[in-house]
């Protein structure tokens, strides 16, 4: 990313891993397969997927974040269908995600590649990818490039760091830059203004459900008149009638216990709890027979070549 008298800005790079190894999963067919006739589809995906990023974009630093819970009990409080209709079970460590079968044990794979790379892993127990991600945003002191699918992080974008996301609805080959420019190009609100608007239109992909009568339109309309979800609310509260589109008033104040509850759902987390960890971009692996043994056992030579020769620059 340059900067002005011809420097480069140092990147931060945050991956939004589960974001990328389903997004690859469901991308190449379960045809790919180790020695072992194992799919490894996921595997190889993401490892090209940041080949691909890192040849892209450069990045200084780099971290994959994880989701320790997929359905933190703090959102479930919140709000009672938080991805309510993903759940497959409950084990013995709550909600268990579902997965496909042949991805799971994928999971596992990728979690030992990134660590014999040396690519730092982070987690945090009770929180999501995106907590973590909104925590290490929050505490860089730089520039932040989030890699994700999911629309939620759009909240994070801040150009003034800066802050953006590497969106990859259309591929990582084609990926979509969003900063505030985009943000309120796309949805006609100020560009951080997207947790907001996100609470008040809801979304069914997570089980959100939003303000029942409140759609993209209206929202926009709100935000942008109000600047935020509490000067809205505190206008509700005053009696406010003015900047309220036709029968918004009423649909708002039926769902009061909706916004009060959920802004701790929509919003990622700043602080959540982080081991520390060395976020420099490797530039050889940190444990090579590891690496090897791995590239052996799941046919991951050609794949991991690439990112190395990537990397090693």
């Amino acid at each position: 990313m340059p900067a002005g008298g011809g420097h480069t800005v140092l990147v931060l790079m945050l991956l939004d891993t589960p974001s990328l190894y389903f997004r690859a999963f469901f991308g190449i067919p379960e045809s790919i397969k180790a020695p072992d006739g194992s799919p490894v589809n996921a595997v190889r995906g993401l490892i090209d997927m940041i080949a691909t990023l890192v040849r892209q974009h450069s990045p200084a630093e780099l971290a994959a974040t994880m989701d320790a819970d997929w359905r933190p009990a703090f959102r479930v409080a919140a709000i009672p269908t938080y991805k309510a209709h993903r759940v497959a079970g409950t084990g013995r460590g709550g909600d268990q995600e579902e997965v496909p079968e042949t991805l799971v044990p994928q999971i596992a794979v990728i979690n030992e590649v990134l660590d014999a790379l040396g690519v730092a892993r982070l987690e945090s127990p009770g929180y999501e990818a995106d907590d973590v991600i909104g925590t290490l945003t929050h505490q860089a002191s730089g520039a932040v490039d989030i890699v994700t699918g999911d629309r939620d992080l759009f909240q994070l974008v801040d150009d003034s760091r800066p802050v953006r996301v590497l969106y990859t609805a259309r591929g990582v080959r084609n990926l979509q830059i969003v900063d505030e420019a985009f943000v309120t190009a796309k949805y006609g609100i100020p560009g951080r203004s997207y947790a907001d608007f996100a609470t008040l239109r809801g979304d069914p992909s997570d089980g959100l459900p939003g303000v029942a009568g409140v759609g993209e339109k209206t929202a926009a309309a709100l935000i942008t008149r109000f600047g935020s979800l509490a000067a809205l609310l505190e206008a509700l509260d005053a009696g406010v009638t003015d900047g309220f589109p036709a029968g918004s008033r009423t649909k708002l104040s039926a769902a009061r216990d909706y916004l009060n509850a959920a802004p701790a759902v929509v919003k990622v987390a700043p602080d959540a709890p982080l081991p520390g960890a060395d976020l420099t971009l490797p530039a050889k692996p940190r444990d090579p027979e590891a690496l090897v043994a791995l590239a052996d056992r799941y046919g991951l030579d050609s794949p991991l070549n690439r990112l190395l020769d990537v990397l090693g620059r």
